[in-house]
């Protein structure tokens, strides 16, 4: 029998391989209960680019509870900021095999309206 987090695993390796096969920066998103992350790594997922998290110094103070829409949204525009400053502005994004929904939902939108395409 297959539990959860290694179906979620599986469904992550499939999505990887499609993405290394196109060969573009991925943005990965990892969650919590207490936190989520974001980063943006290199086709092959050898080196981080740019990350963010509400385990950052800076948002620790901002954010009350980093466990939810609020502060994910807030992760994807911290994200998508730090992109275009480094120059970045397509990537392929990784869920990590989570559903699209609530929080990595929240988190990609506002990628998008901070101005990442994928």
């Amino acid at each position: 029998m297959i539990d959860k987090n290694s179906a979620r695993l599986r469904r992550a390796r499939q999505t990887r391989l499609k993405i290394r096969e196109i060969g573009r920066l991925r943005l990965t998103v990892h969650r919590t209960n207490s936190h989520i992350y974001a980063q943006i790594t290199s086709p092959g997922g050898d080196k981080v680019l740019a990350a963010a998290s509400t385990a950052e110094k800076e948002l620790r103070g901002q954010v009350t509870n980093g466990g939810n829409r609020k502060a994910a949204e807030l992760i994807g525009q911290r994200i998508a900021a730090k992109a275009k400053q480094i120059g970045i502005g397509e990537v392929a994004f990784d869920r990590a095999g989570y559903r699209y929904h609530g929080r990595v939902k929240a988190l990609a939108e506002a990628a998008r309206a901070g101005g990442l395409k994928f």
